[in-house]
């Protein structure tokens, strides 16, 4: 079996990862492995910008304060300070890589607001700053030396328990998969970094990307790593529904540059919920947009930005102005039809700002990490921040003295056994549609124990059918974007059931009120026997 030896091994080409491998580049031999191409990724999908205090009249103090408030107060307040203060650092990383943000005639940054904020402190690059940075982000790496290995999918982690070693359990490496050759080989490395992104594709409906199956997530947690926080799947609310537009999401940026949120008469309706409207927390919208839709019987709300008139809305928003024209919706003239839609994973497996995971040699970064930032929920473009924040930091904690093998540990083959290939990928399609739906039927946006129970009890029964398929057939991506994605359902079950009360995205008809006691749900790694 083929081997291949670096000082770092880096999963993930979204902002994390990318920029994890840049900053590691200056220190050693970084390999970077992403399951399709380099630009799929969730952060090529983000719309609205990027969290940083850029204002004088703005403050770190205040934005960890509507970071925490968004969250519920379940975020850790020194890590909320820590990432927000050094936010400006990120945003330099980014320019250096040729980034252009949006700036006034003066020569200012061009700062939108997004729901939950008290202050204008996002700067974007039109409505496509993800694209842009990614762009940028891959520009910079192929010039980079960085060893790219796109379409290679991580089977999983090398635990040194697992080949008998003596001492500690800790991360060797990973075994990985060819799209294309179908060849398995092994990735050695003493330094593993994590930045597969969340599991969004969890759920039926989601604006994720079809990548987004919390392979990372299920990476760490088989490999014995913490996870924590999984209740909270964050639902964007405003999705555009559409028969024919798939995963496209009006940006929050569009409600905080003055659009609101009506019914189809076009009367508003979120001061009922929350005082601050239509720029209330993702959570708070999410919710009362589904409320709205469960009492009147209606398939969505809408979206009413109209007044800007259609010169503005081309030069602030021209992506979102064209896919809205291109099925026919004309934002100057109608209301945007809009549905909550799965967006982002707040928890994941248990990580410092600098990465530190529970396993030596595993280190996690971005939206499959939890770091606390979040809390309960996420607010609105603080996600890009944290990657580009805790991506610097944990290049500066692995970089100057990383982990050295003394000796490479001796990784065997990979073994077939009886395996044969695969001749009913329709069971794998099935199993895959199940997960997806009754995750969407029983742990939604309000849950209740009731649904939580039948969640846990047939997850129980599909994660047996899936692990007999995967140990019957040859691995292919698809079984192994299966049974990840079942791994991250039954912890999100988990997490949700431990859970008795109503926080942030976590809302239960069970236990509608929010508990006094703070407390995290953390769950153990999978220990095999």
């Amino acid at each position: 079996m083929k081997i291949v030896d670096c000082d770092y091994f880096v999963v993930g080409s979204g902002m994390a990862g990318l920029m994890s491998a840049l900053h590691l580049a200056s220190y050693g031999k970084v390999t970077l492995a992403t399951k399709l191409r380099l630009q799929d990724c969730n952060t090529n999908f983000a719309q609205g910008g990027i969290c940083c205090v850029m204002d004088p009249s703005d403050s770190f103090d205040k934005h960890a304060r509507d970071t925490m408030i968004a969250g519920a107060w379940l975020g850790d307040s020194r890590v909320v300070h820590e990432i927000c203060s050094h936010a400006p650092e990120g945003i330099a990383d980014l320019v250096a890589c040729g980034v252009k943000f949006a700036v006034k005639g003066d020569g200012s940054w061009d700062l939108t607001r997004e729901g939950g904020h008290s202050a204008r402190r996002i700067l974007h690059a039109g409505d496509i700053t993800g694209e842009k940075c990614e762009a940028a982000m891959i520009r910079r790496i192929r010039r980079s030396g960085v060893d790219l290995r796109e379409r290679t999918v991580v089977i999983d982690l090398v635990m040194s328990r697992r080949l008998g070693m003596p001492g500690e359990n800790r991360c060797l490496g990973a075994y990985v998969l060819d799209r294309d050759s179908g060849e398995v080989y092994a990735i050695r490395s003493p330094n593993t970094i994590l930045a597969t992104g969340g599991c969004g594709k969890v759920y039926l409906y989601t604006c994720n990307p079809d990548c987004a199956t919390g392979d990372g997530i299920a990476l760490a947690w088989r490999a014995g790593a913490k996870v924590e926080n999984m209740e909270f799947m964050q639902f964007h609310p405003t999705c555009l529904y559409h028969p024919n537009a798939r995963r496209f999401l009006i940006s929050e940026a569009v409600r905080g540059e003055g659009a609101e949120l009506v019914d189809k008469h076009g009367r508003r309706f979120m001061e009922k919920y929350d005082p601050r409207g239509s720029l209330a927390p993702r959570d708070i919208v999410a919710r009362s947009i589904d409320s709205e839709m469960k009492r009147t019987g209606d398939d969505c709300m809408f979206l009413d930005i109209r007044h800007k008139g259609a010169r503005y809305l081309k030069r602030r928003f021209p992506n979102i102005y064209a896919k809205c024209l291109s099925f026919g919706i004309d934002m100057a003239k109608d209301l945007i039809p809009v549905v909550p839609a799965a967006h982002y994973t707040c928890g994941g497996i248990q990580a410092t700002t600098d990465g530190r995971t529970s396993v030596p040699g595993l280190s996690a970064v971005g939206e499959c990490a939890s770091t606390r930032l979040h809390g309960a929920n996420r607010l609105a473009s603080n996600s890009l921040m944290e990657a580009l924040v805790c991506a610097r930091l944990t290049a500066a904690r692995l970089g100057p003295n990383p982990e050295r093998f003394a000796a490479k540990p001796k990784i065997p083959a990979w073994r077939t056994g009886s395996a044969v290939p695969p001749d009913e990928a329709v069971l794998v399609s099935h199993m895959w549609d199940e997960i997806r739906r009754l995750m969407w039927d029983y742990v939604g946006i309000v849950r209740t124990n009731k649904r939580l129970a039948r969640a846990a009890h047939r997850l129980r029964i599909l994660r047996r059918e899936i692990r007999d398929y995967y140990f019957r057939y040859l691995v292919t991506p698809d079984t192994l974007e299966l049974r990840n994605l079942a791994v991250c359902a039954q912890l999100i079950v988990r997490c949700a059931q431990k859970r008795r009360e109503s926080r942030g995205l976590h809302y239960t008809l069970d236990y509608p009120r929010q508990a006094k006691t703070i407390r995290q749900s953390v769950l153990p790694g999978f220990r095999s026997r």
